[in-house]
């Protein structure tokens, strides 16, 4: 908001900032309140699972700062994709299995390729959607680095990766074929990338943002109920 990014000129959902419903110390505040809030789980995590939990916690912290915040957001240098990627699929995959098992095997790892790259996918519709707006306020993202082209292949390339991946637990790792039940949301997958190649408007765009979060969480659904199977 105060890059100038989220201005009057915004296509997305409306934001607290941008709208003046608070002010940018509220929004400081609440970030703070929200980071102890985070800590204080990290305490009960670090007693459960040792220090590396700290460690991974300190540095996804400094990430979600530096995403937006900081002298060199990443966001606004084309970073954002990979920042998503890690943090919302290798790290919060492998946390999360290392808590439970003290340690990372190779199938979690694996898991989190399709996570992080459908959670990738929504920030990718979302910077086409602003790529206009996010070019004239300075904001270098990746869609704006490669233009409408490249971020609908982008968009194009996560979505079957986050598939195609599914078929490296049943073959490599000896997981029954219920692992690839994900594959069950597929015509879902096409009908959203149908929307993404076709529509040129930003406003369109909010139906295949709405839409490519909604496949990251029933996919997900599907995945991790194929693991246990």
């Amino acid at each position: 908001f105060e890059k100038g990014a989220d201005n009057e000129d915004r296509i997305g959902p409306p934001r607290a900032s941008q709208l003046g419903l608070l002010t940018p110390a509220a929004m400081k505040g609440g970030m703070v309140v929200v980071f102890a809030l985070a800590l204080l789980v990290g305490v009960y995590l670090a007693w459960i699972a040792g220090p590396v939990i700290v460690l991974v916690g300190l540095v996804s912290i400094a990430a979600a700062i530096a995403y937006t915040g900081g002298p060199w957001p990443l966001g606004y240098h084309g970073l954002g994709d990979v920042a998503v990627f890690v943090f919302f699929g290798l790290v919060a995959v492998a946390g999360t299995t290392f808590v439970q098992l003290g340690f990372v095997p190779g199938l979690a790892w694996v898991a989190a390729i399709p996570v992080g790259s459908l959670a990738t996918a929504i920030l990718v519709v979302n910077n086409l959607r602003d790529i206009d707006t996010d070019r004239r306020a300075g904001k270098r993202t990746l869609a704006v680095r490669m233009g409408q082209k490249g971020a609908r292949a982008e968009w194009a390339m996560l979505v079957g990766a986050a598939y195609l991946m599914t078929l490296v637990p049943w073959l490599a790792y000896g997981e029954a074929a219920w692992v690839l039940i994900p594959w069950l949301s597929l015509p879902r997958a096409i009908v959203l990338w149908r929307v993404v190649q076709s529509r040129e408007s930003g406003p369109a765009l909010n139906e295949a943002l709405a839409g490519t979060a909604k496949l990251g969480f029933l996919f997900s659904l599907l995945f991790a109920v194929g693991l246990g199977a």
